[in-house]
Order: structure tokens, then sequence, then C-alpha cells
């Protein structure tokens, strides 16, 4: 009952955004009330357990809507609420004089994720999934520019998309009864044929939400064009909700009894989300759409355990199966509040320094030192840096993957060796973007005049930071204790009761096998870090000097540059040329050329470089060349006589029965 009344506020909070002025302090300021709700209710279900399913008063003809909170709902749902909690304390600050248009979607989105996230049936997911998708694109249409314009007709086209995919993945799982609640779906798991539809079209449905690759050609698009918030809510949290519809109707719906290929292609998918994620990552110059990218790193690690999980299942390898589930349990929501934390932090830069381009900022760190401090906590857990949040989920799931070498079949033991060096190399090509994105922003000497006079949040934004970086190195240091709570979760997706070592100490494959200790991993750091202090204090006793700032051997700059050359720092490009021709240039087209001046011209030579992501164009193009064919189909229909009229129609409704006709008898089958 709480949970449908926090629904129901969520609801009426929408007409209140019309409202001027404190308006907005009220559809905020209810956001997070409702976000802490779900966050609370999550933690009581995950400790107590014991939710039954409540029938609403609406709903379709043939039934009511069903809402239930079970340990995989719950898990997301925590997620959620720490997200929404945040995203609304800066938009307290930022937003409190929004327009009606960017006020009435905001909780319409929070109350479709939360709705997907409660559903216990097939209608009432897809009703939630698709509201979301409403009101997040109707949140990127109220920005009235060119780009903002572009990229909401993009992201409208991926969610029709997918809402054209799940809808089918639904039905198919419902079979021949009918039954769309979740109860009756376990009870009769596809099969076959049936089942490998259901796989094809929720990954699809599902995974161009989350931003699974070739899918993914959006965020890197609507991201930067959003507000910081609402940027935070789609990466942090509506991200991972696409990610539990995957969970629910693939690895919990579709059945333990599956063929052990059932969870390649989101190995595979994973796998590829990572590596293009995280390398275009080190080459983007904007700090959003940097983060939009790592992004769809971060969500390849997470369906990548979620695919290795699904095959451990299947080869009857449960306590490993629990292992890879709890990583992407770990990982989901470690990177819901770490990107949260980054989004916010880049928002605050740009409202304070006027940039995102980040080689028009730098020297941040004495201007905004909480930022900063805030910002680098994100950065090194995005960098899988123990022992915060970003390191726990990666490390289990690498051991996930040495061990699945037991899964027997020699292809799938040569993929899971390949996934293994993809994830690893992933690991590493993130931990430099987020090296290169926190040092160009923050270090270094200000590249403009504004960076000079950039302030530092505001305290109520500043709360909201510093609760992410603690929260960060909370989970980062409680990997076991949140196992050991979400157990029911790693239940659902991997049949098992959950992982083998989960406690406050330790987390790990087995008893025997190797361990991750956090805590006292973090003692045995900080007890490094403050030997190394005394040691350098010791011997350098004097007082600190300060002294010219290093040009890296360059001349002092002109006298009309007061803030130095910026060409005698590292710029976005500089720093990311050697990976760029290394990995760009097969996977991202990357290209270089050399601009010469003609003879006798005393310009210096340029250089140009560039890259663009292939796969958003190839996508493209077939939908370009399909419009334009279905044009001209329209010109000719209407040079059809009636006869020819009648006899398209009739043809078309015979072809229809008999494709219904045949997939009843395959799900009958």
């Amino acid at each position: 009952m709480a949970l449908a009344f926090l629904l129901l506020g969520l609801l009426l909070l929408a007409p209140l955004g019309a409202l001027a002025g404190r308006g907005a302090r009220l559809v905020h300021g209810g956001g997070i009330a409702a976000s802490a709700g779900f966050a609370l209710l999550a933690v009581a279900e995950l400790a107590l357990g014991g939710g039954g399913v409540l029938l609403l008063p609406v709903g379709p003809p043939w039934a009511p809507l069903t809402l239930a909170l079970d340990g995989l709902s719950a898990w997301f749902l925590l997620l959620l609420g720490l997200v929404g909690v945040a995203c609304g304390l800066y938009a307290w600050v930022h937003e409190a004089a929004a327009s009606p248009r960017r006020l009435v979607p905001y909780p319409l989105f929070l109350a479709g994720m939360a709705l997907t996230l409660l559903a216990a049936d097939g209608f009432t997911l897809l009703l939630g999934f698709e509201a979301m998708s409403l009101a997040s694109w109707a949140l990127l249409a109220a920005r009235r520019g060119e780009a903002e314009r572009a990229a909401a007709r993009l992201y409208l086209g991926f969610a029709l998309f997918g809402a054209a995919c799940l809808i089918p993945a639904v039905g198919l799982l419902a079979g021949l009864t009918g039954d769309l609640s979740f109860a009756g779906m376990r009870a009769a798991p596809p099969q076959g044929w049936v089942a490998a539809m259901v796989m094809v079209l929720v990954l699809l449905g599902a995974g161009s939400k989350a931003g699974l690759v070739p899918l993914h050609g959006w965020l890197p698009v609507a991201h930067p064009v959003a507000p910081s918030h609402v940027s935070a809510l789609m990466s942090g949290a509506m991200t991972k909700v696409a990610l539990y519809v995957i969970a629910r109707l693939a690895l919990d719906l579709g059945g333990p009894a599956q063929p052990l290929g059932w969870g390649v292609p989101l190995l595979v998918l994973g796998a590829a989300s990572a590596l293009l994620g995280a390398l275009r990552a080190t080459q983007e110059t904007d700090s959003k759409t940097l983060l939009a990218c790592s992004t769809i790193e971060n969500i390849g690690v997470v369906a990548m355990a979620f695919g290795l999980s699904a095959m451990l299942r299947a080869a009857d390898l449960g306590p490993l199966a629990a292992l890879a589930a709890g990583a992407a349990l770990l990982h989901a929501l470690g990177h819901a509040l770490f990107k949260t934390l980054l989004f916010l932090a880049a928002g605050e830069v740009q409202h304070g320094a006027g940039a995102r381009h980040l080689d028009r900022l730098g020297g941040l760190i004495h201007a905004m030192p909480v930022v900063a401090a805030c910002a680098l906590a994100g950065a090194a857990a995005a960098a899988a840096l123990p022992p915060l949040a970003g390191f726990a989920g990666e490390w289990l799931l690498l051991q996930a993957l040495l061990s699945a070498w037991r899964v027997g079949a020699l292809g799938l033991q040569v993929l899971v060796a390949a996934c293994t060096a993809v994830a690893a190399l992933s690991a590493a090509l993130g931990a430099v973007a987020m090296l290169r994105l926190w040092g160009l922003t923050f270090l270094g000497r200000p590249r403009t005049p504004r960076t000079l006079g950039a302030q530092d949040a505001h305290p109520v934004s500043r709360a909201a930071l510093m609760g992410l970086a603690g929260l960060v190195a909370v989970v980062g240091l409680l990997p076991g204790a949140l196992l050991a709570l979400g157990a029911p979760a790693v239940a659902r997706i991997s049949g098992h009761d959950g992982v083998a070592e989960a406690s406050l100490w330790l987390v790990g494959p087995s008893a025997s096998g190797s361990g991750y200790r956090p805590l006292a991993l973090a003692v045995v750091l900080a007890l490094l870090l403050f030997g190394l202090v005394a040691l350098v204090r010791h011997l350098s006793p004097g007082p600190a000097a300060r002294g010219p700032v290093w040009d890296g051997g360059f001349i002092a700059p002109p006298a009309h540059l007061p803030f130095g050359d910026p060409a005698t720092q590292a710029s976005a490009a500089g720093f990311a040329q050697p990976l760029r021709r290394m990995l760009g240039t097969p996977l991202l087209a990357a290209r270089e050329a050399v601009r010469r001046p003609p003879p006798g011209s005393t310009e210096a030579a340029q250089l140009e470089s560039g890259f663009h992501d292939p796969v958003l164009p190839a996508l493209l193009r077939p939908l370009l060349r399909l419009r334009d064919a279905l044009a001209i189909a329209a010109e000719r229909l209407r040079d059809l006589t009636i006869r020819q009229f009648l006899g398209l129609s009739f043809s078309t409704l015979v072809a229809l029965l008999a494709l219904l006709a045949w997939l009843g008898a395959g799900v009958a089958q």
C-alpha cells in the first residue's frame, strides 16, 4: 500500500509543475521525499522480505494492475531511490525557476521507473517502461535548441523501437494461456525457438534503452543536451531499469532450463559495449559526452556478468553463477552512485566555470575544492580503484571469468577467455578516461579567465555530492555485507542461494580461494598514506614555498596571456592521441592529417584529427533508404484502382492470419 501511495504522490506532483516559482520546489521536494521512500522500502524488503502482491483498482479490461516487491526489484528500487534523492537535491538548487515544460515530466519520469520495478505482471511492466521512455523524451524535448530537438527525435526513435520489441517479447512469454502475471510466466517458461525469439526481442527492446552496442548511439547524443540532474537520472537509474528488465524477462522468467548458449548474446554484447564505450570515453572532449560513453562501458560490464551467470547456471555451476550475478548487482549499484556523482559534479563545473569542454577548464581544484574532492572520489571509483565502489563488482566478474573454464565446450572456453581479455582492457581504458577527465578539469592552470571566477557549489548541492561520495566509499568497503543483503536478488538471477563468501570482512568465490577484504585493504592503504606523509615531512622539515608554474620547458608567456599559454598544457586531443592511433583507427574510424602551408607561406602546419562512431550511421542508413522507398511506394499506391486496393487489403489480411496460425502452432508445440 505504501508503494501505491508513493506512485500516486509522484503522479499528482506532475500538474503542480505548471505552477511558477514555488511550484518547482514543490515538485523536486516531492521527488526527494518519494525517492527516499523508495530507498527505505527497498531496504526493508531486502532485510525482512515477505512482500505480497498488491492489486490496484485500475488496469486493462482483463485484469487489474499488480505491484509486488521481491529481492531483484528491491535492489534496483534502492538504486533508484538513492539516485533520485541526489538528483532532487541538485534540481532543488539549479531548477528553482524551471519552466513547466521541464517540470511536468520529471515526476512522471520517476514514477515510470518505479512502476517498472514494482510491476508484478507484463502489462504493468510495459506501462511503466513506456511511461519512463515518454517522460524522459519530454524532458529532452523541453530544451529549445536545434541540437536538443535532434537528440530528442533520435531518442524517441530508439524508444519506439524498444517498445516494438518488448511488447511481442512479453506476449511470447505469456504463451497461449495469455497469463501476463510473473508467476504464470515463471511456471511455463518458453522453449525452443520461442525462447530464442524472446531473448532476441528482450535484448533489442531493453538493450536499446540500456545502451548496449550496437544500439548505444543515442547516449552520447542525448546525455549532453539534457540538464545535469536528468542526465544523472538517465545514466544512473534509467539504464539500470533497462538492465532490470533484461534480468527479469530473460534470466528470471526465462526459466532455469535454458541451454548453455542462453547467455552468450549478453556476454558478447556486453564485451563489445565495454570495449567501445571505454575507448570512446578516452577520446571525447566534452565532459558529459565522455561520461555518457563511460556509461556504455559500465553497462557492458553488467551485461557481461548477467550473460556469464546465465551460462554458468546452464552448466550447473551454481556457486559461480551466483558469483557473476553478485558482480552484476554490485557493479550496477556502484555505477549508479559514482556516475550520478560525476554527472552532478560536471553540472556544477559547467555552472561555475561556464564550460564543459575539457580544453576550456583547468585549475578548478583551487576555486571549487569540494566539487574537486567529490569528483575525485567518483573518478577513482569509475577507474575501479580499491577500495571504492567500482572495484568489487569488476573484481568478482574477473574471478567468475577466470573460473568459467569449467563450462566444458571448447568454443565457449575460447569465448570466455576473449571476454576476460576485453574486460581487463576496458577496465584499463576506463581508468585512463577518468584520469584524463579529472586531471584536465581540476589540475594545471586555468585555460580561460572565466575559470578563475568559478565558485564552489551551493551548500545543498555540496551535501548531495558529499553524500554520494560517502556512499561510494561505503559500498566499496562493504560489498560482502551488501551481497548478503541482496542474496534474494542473486537467487532470482542465478538460481543459487547466494555468493559463497559474502560477509562483512570478506567477499570471494569460496572459502579456500582468493578473497577480497576491502576493510583490511583500506587500513593498509591508510597506513601507507600516513607513513608516506610522515616520511616526506621528516625529509623536508622546512615550510612549503611557492615557485613559478612549470611550463614544460616553454618560454614565459607573453604579456597578453596573463593566465599562461594554453598551448603549453596538455590538451584533451593530445592526451588521447596515442590511444586514438593504436585502437581508434579500426574501431572508431579515427583519422589524422597534417595540413601543410604552401611554399613560401609563413603559416604554421596544422594537425587535423578526429573520429566518429561508425555504428549509428550504419543503423540510420538503411532507415533512410527505407523511408525513401516507402515514399516512392506511397506515390505509386495513389495510382491503384479500387480493385487493386481491395486485392491488396485481402492479401495482407490472409498473410497476417497465416502468420498468426504459424506462430500459434509453434507455441503449442
